[in-house]
C-alpha cells in the first residue's frame, strides 16, 4: 500500500493538527519534510525538529514551494495561495493530507461528508461498529487526523473519516469503501468561490468508488440525490420524509432496514437522546453504515442509547431561573443555525453571529418570528444580522459573548431558551468553533454561580 517518498523533498503547510501529523507520518516515512507555517509558531517544534521536520514559520518562502517534490495541505490552506499556486505551475503534485495518509491505510474507508451533521454521524457510527466487534479508527475532521491512523491500521481496521469540502477538494485516489453524504446547503462560501464550487468539492466523495463500493445518501435532499448519480457505487438511501421502497426509514417508532415488502427493526426512535430532531437523520446515516457493514441492531441500538452528542452540538448544557442553556457552537453556517432554530418553541432567545461565510441570514427569519422574543448579535457579521432579521424579531447587540449571555438570560426570562446557534464562523473573536463554545460554557456556569449565591 502506499506509495515511495523517501528521500524526496515534500513541504507541508499549515500546522494545524493535520498538518503536524502528516509532517510526522512524513518523516517517518524517510522524506526530507520542511513545515510551512504563516504564523511565528509551531506546536510540538521540539518534537518535530527531533523528527528530522524543518520548520519554515512566519511566512511561505515561493521557492520551498516549488523546489518541492510533492506538496501537502492542511485543510485550512486555501489551495489558491501564492506559493502554492506558483508550485503548481511548475507541476509539482500537490495533495491533501487525507489524501496522502488514505495511501497507505491497510483497512476500509468509511467516509462521512455533508454541511451539518458530519461530527455527529461519524462519532456515532465508529460507536455502533465497536460495539458490534469492528476493529475501528475515527478520525478526519473530527479527532486525530488520518495520518495519525496509518501506523496501526491493519486489514481489518474500518477507518470512520469525516470529511470535509477542503479535504475532498484535494484528493486523487481517495477511495472510501462506503460514502456517506448527509445533506448539502451553502456554506464555507468565504472560501469556495461558488455554491456549485462548493457542491463539487463534496461530491468527490464518490468519484473514485466503484460499484463493488456503497453511497449511503439522505433521499430528503435532492442536491445530495443529483450529486451522488455521478457515482458508480451501489446507492443506499435514508429518509426521514421522502417515500422510498428500499432503505433506512422510520416505521412505528423505529428506524428500520426496508427492503421491499420487508423491513427489519434496527433502531427504537426512544433510544435517541439527542436534542433536536433533525439529529435523527444523522443516526439513520449511522445505522445505514451498520446495516452494510454487518452490525447487529442490538449492537447498534446500544450504542445510540449510550451516546449523550458531541460537545458543542445541540449541548443542553444548564437550566438556570427556569431557562435553560443550549451550545450549538458547531451551527456556523445558516443551514445549521436553522435547524437549531426550529428544534424549539416559542421563547427562544438565540446568540447569533460571528465572521459570515457566506449564503443567505434572511432564510431565518421565517423560523425566528415564530419562535424567538429575541436574538442576541455577536462579532463581525452584527449588523448583517440586523439587517437580515428586521422587521421579524427585535435584535440586541452585544460587545462580547458574556454580555450577550447576561442579555439574552434577561430576554429568555421566565422560562425560555438561550441558544447558542451563531450561523457564523468563529474567527474574528475565538480561534474556533470549540473555544468559542467552551466560552459560552464558561459564562453559563459563572452565571449560574452568581444566580445561586443571590439566590
Amino acid at each position: 500500500m502506499g506509495f515511495d517518498v523517501k528521500g524526496k523533498r515534500v513541504t507541508v503547510v499549515g500546522a494545524a493538527r493535520s498538518g503536524l501529523a502528516a509532517a510526522k507520518l512524513l518523516a517517518g516515512r524517510g522524506a526530507h519534510v520542511t513545515l510551512s507555517e504563516a504564523r511565528d509558531e509551531v506546536p510540538d517544534a521540539g518534537a518535530l525538529r527531533a523528527a528530522g521536520v524543518s520548520l519554515e514559520v512566519g511566512g511561505h518562502k515561493t521557492d520551498t514551494f516549488t523546489s518541492a517534490d510533492l506538496i501537502v495541505l492542511s485543510p485550512g490552506v486555501a489551495p489558491e495561495q501564492r506559493e502554492v499556486s506558483a508550485a503548481r505551475e511548475r507541476g509539482v503534485p500537490i495533495v491533501g493530507e487525507v489524501e496522502l495518509a488514505s495511501r497507505w491505510l491497510q483497512g476500509r474507508v468509511i467516509a462521512i461528508t455533508g454541511t451539518k451533521g458530519k461530527s455527529t454521524t461519524t462519532a456515532l457510527t465508529g460507536r455502533m461498529l465497536e460495539a458490534a466487534g469492528f476493529t475501528v479508527a475515527v478520525g478526519g475532521n473530527i479527532g486525530a487526523p488520518l495520518s495519525d491512523q496509518v501506523s496501526a491500521s491493519t486489514p481489518d481496521t474500518l477507518h470512520v473519516v469525516e470529511t470535509s469540502s477542503f479535504q475532498l477538494e484535494q484528493i486523487d485516489t481517495f477511495h472510501p469503501w462506503i460514502a456517506v453524504m448527509l445533506n448539502l446547503s451553502p456554506d464555507h462560501l468565504d472560501r469556495h468561490p461558488s455554491v456549485e464550487a462548493y457542491a463539487a468539492a463534496k461530491a468527490r466523495i464518490f468519484e473514485n468508488q466503484t460499484a463493488e463500493d456503497w453511497a449511503v445518501i439522505n433521499a430528503d435532499d435532492q442536491f445530495v440525490l443529483e450529486l451522488a448519480r455521478q457515482g458508480r457505487a451501489v446507492r443506499r438511501p435514508f429518509a426521514r420524509h421522502a417515500a422510498i421502497a428500499d432503505g433506512t426509514v422510520i416505521e412505528n417508532g423505529w428506524i428500520v432496514d426496508r427492503r421491499g415488502s420487508a423491513s427489519e427493526r434496527l433502531v427504537p426512535l426512544a433510544a435517541i437522546h439527542l436534542l433536536g430532531p433533525h439529529l435523527v437523520a444523522d443516526v439513520m446515516a449511522a445505522a445505514t453504515v451498520g446495516v452494510i457493514a454487518g452490525a447487529a441492531p442490538a449492537a447498534m441500538t446500544a450504542a445510540v442509547e449510550s451516546f449523550p452528542g458531541l460537545e458543542h452540538a445541540m449541548e443542553l448544557i444548564a437550566e438556570i431561573a427556569g431557562v435553560r442553556f443550549v451550545n450549538d457552537s458547531k451551527a456556523t453556517n445558516v443551514e445549521s443555525a436553522l435547524r437549531s432554530v426550529e428544534s424549539f418553541d416559542a421563547g427562544l432567545v438565540p446568540i447569533m453571529g460571528g465572521r459570515f461565510k457566506g449564503g443567505d441570514l434572511r432564510l431565518l427569519r421565517a423560523a425566528l418570528a415564530s419562535r424567538a422574543k429575541a436574538v442576541v448579535a455577536i462579532g463581525e457579521a452584527r449588523r448583517l444580522i440586523r439587517d437580515a432579521f428586521e422587521g421579524a424579531v427585535p435584535v440586541h447587540e452585544a460587545a462580547a459573548l458574556d454580555e450577550a449571555v447576561r442579555k439574552a438570560f434577561e430576554l429568555a426570562k421566565p422560562s425560555g431558551v438561550v441558544l447558542l446557534a451563531p450561523a457564523c464562523a468563529s474567527f474574528d473573536m475565538f480561534r474556533d468553533y470549540a473555544e468559542r463554545g467552551r466560552k459560552f460554557k464558561e459564562e453559563v456556569k459563572r452565571l449560574s454561580d452568581e444566580q445561586s449565591s443571590v439566590g
